[in-house]
């Protein structure tokens, strides 16, 4: 990766996008930023630049996503399994299939969709499943340590139970930030950045303020419906995305 100006305005949106979706969802969304990355750097390059970015979001999040937003009895049944999960993501990383991991997870994302699309478009809400927030935990710790893409099954879960928008976010967002400081030392480990890579890490700093704050307000914008409607279709844009990754990756 060269550091250059294009390298500089690409990065920076890709950065300022998955803020702006941390702000609005409380994260799980940020594969939709890095198609943006991929144009100007590798996969696990722009895995390496954003986990200490991560971080950085999740810290600067807290100050609109409160305890009153966290869903207590989901993340205590949720957070063991996420770290679990993203302790086997790293000893699998140079042995998985990742081509086969995004198809099979883009498959269940769809069909979790169509069931809802099916229903009538609404929630019905189910209630909490120690077994099922287990299995979310783990799946979504693999999945973000192996692609940054943990938000499917997390949102697979949590979405059923038809918490309120804040408490959604909240909950979200607490998760991925146990996540994100988790798998920030293990990603660094696989990748070590060079001296360019640090130096985009804090160009792209500036972008953490602006594109949480925004995604905020437009959460506070939304009501509840259009929240959910949301999260289903940016579900959507994250199966098509990790379904083209695996197929593309078996073709080129």
């Amino acid at each position: 990766m060269e550091l250059t100006a294009t390298t500089i305005l690409v990065a920076f949106a890709g950065v300022f996008l998955i803020c702006f979706m941390k702000g609005a969802f409380g994260g799980g969304f940020s594969i939709i930023g890095i198609p943006l990355l991929s144009i100007v750097m590798g996969p696990v390059t722009a895995g390496g630049l954003l986990a200490p970015l991560f971080v950085a979001m999740d810290l600067y999040a807290l100050r609109y996503f409160k305890r009153s937003t966290w869903s207590r009895p989901d993340l205590i049944l949720l957070l063991p399994g996420l770290v679990i999960g993203i302790g086997l993501g790293y000893v699998l990383f140079r042995f998985l299939n990742h081509r086969a991991i995004a198809i099979l997870m883009a498959a269940i994302t769809l069909a979790f969709v169509g069931l809802w699309l099916a229903r009538g478009a609404a929630v019905t809400v189910r209630q909490r499943s120690a077994p099922k927030a287990v299995a979310a935990g783990l799946s979504s710790g693999i999945t973000t340590m192996v692609a940054h893409s943990g938000g499917p099954p997390l949102a697979m879960y949590l979405l059923p139970l038809g918490l309120s928008k804040e408490v959604y976010a909240g909950t979200t967002s607490l998760f991925f930030t146990v996540g994100n400081a988790t798998k920030a030392l293990p990603w660094l480990l696989l990748v070590r950045p060079t001296a360019e890579l640090w130096t985009l890490m804090v160009i792209c700093l500036p972008a953490i303020p602006g594109g949480v704050s925004l995604g905020w307000r437009l959460q506070g914008v939304l009501d509840q419906r259009q929240v959910y409607r949301a999260c289903y279709a940016l579900l959507v844009l994250v199966a098509v995305k990790l379904m083209w990754d695996g197929i593309s990756g078996y073709l080129a």
